[in-house]
């Protein structure tokens, strides 16, 4: 809040300029720290609207990064730190997600409290994670949400996450592990298998899987058999491969963040934002065009 009000910060400079820059119509932003009454989130969002898009709807849920569970979760026989909450954090709330949309938002559901155990078909077992914590553990990193946006009566589904890095564990691969079964949790989901219904009508997957499907850390081939499902679009060719400039030699320049839109949606067009010179973040913004099915008028597509 200090930051966004300051005016001073960089990486808000920057969220803010692109923000005006591209103008989506719904924006997902990662990383960016939660509050009850979500504060910052509206601050940031009035400072978007002096020369950008407004944003008259926002939404953002209580992340499990820096969700305390009490307990001695990486076994340094010491409670409280960053590793001992349900994602790495170190404090309640630190680095979520949050939605800024032109559009209404309906009622979300939320898949943040399934137990990593309970995912279907979950990489868990070998984890090197004592039975008694496997069962307050929960999957999902900063979230998984499933977010309708209300566009001209029609309903076009957000299904959001941001994975773990599949990095900073041992041999047990515990990290990797967890990263691709938040992934895969998508695919249970619309394969009907889990406690909630898959969305109805067309939907976009968007957010960081911090997985890129050819190089880096992490199980790639999860990453590249989810994009190969007939039931999504892959605008990858459209909008390049890089979505992170991260230094070389390791990890370098991946593709971890996505917008994948489903089968029945027109892509209009795709990119990578790279702004010129130096950017206060190493992430950049994906972004995607696209037209809802039956949007068609006598004069052609509708604008998306």
């Amino acid at each position: 809040m200090r930051d966004i009000l300051k005016g001073e910060d960089s990486q808000v400079a920057e969220v803010v300029r692109i923000a005006a820059r591209i103008d989506p119509d719904v924006l997902l932003l990662t990383d960016i720290d939660y509050d009850l009454t979500l504060a910052a989130l509206t601050a940031l969002r009035d400072v978007m609207a002096r020369d950008g898009p407004e944003y008259p709807h926002i939404f953002a849920l209580r992340p499990n990064t820096g969700l305390p569970t009490g307990r001695d979760m990486d076994g340094d026989r010491r409670l409280g730190g960053p590793r001992d909450a349900q994602a790495f954090g170190y404090f309640n709330g630190q680095g979520g997600m949050a939605i800024l949309s032109k559009y209404p938002l309906g009622k979300a559901a939320d898949l943040s409290g399934m137990l990593w155990r309970d995912a279907p078909d979950n990489l868990l077992t070998d984890a090197a994670l004592p039975p008694d914590l496997q069962a307050i553990q929960r999957l999902s990193t900063a979230g998984h949400w499933i977010v309708p946006v209300r566009i001209d009566g029609r309903t076009l589904s957000l299904m959001a996450w941001h994975a773990t890095p599949p990095v900073f564990d041992g041999p047990e691969d515990r990290n990797g592990r967890r990263n691709a079964d938040e992934l895969r949790l998508w695919t249970h989901l619309l394969d009907g298998i889990l406690p909630i219904p898959p969305p109805e009508g067309p939907f976009v997957i968007i957010g960081n899987a911090n997985l890129d499907p050819l190089n880096g850390d992490g199980r790639s081939k999860v990453m590249a058999g989810f994009l190969s499902d007939p039931r999504l679009q892959d605008p990858g060719p459209l909008h390049g491969r890089v979505t992170v400039d991260w230094p070389e030699p390791t990890p370098g320049d991946l593709r971890v963040s996505y917008v994948l839109p489903s089968a029945e949606l027109a892509i209009n067009g795709a990119n990578v934002h790279w702004p010129p010179g130096e950017a206060a973040n190493k992430h950049r913004l994906v972004w995607v065009d696209l037209t809802l099915p039956g949007r068609e008028t006598a004069q052609g597509p509708a604008p998306p």
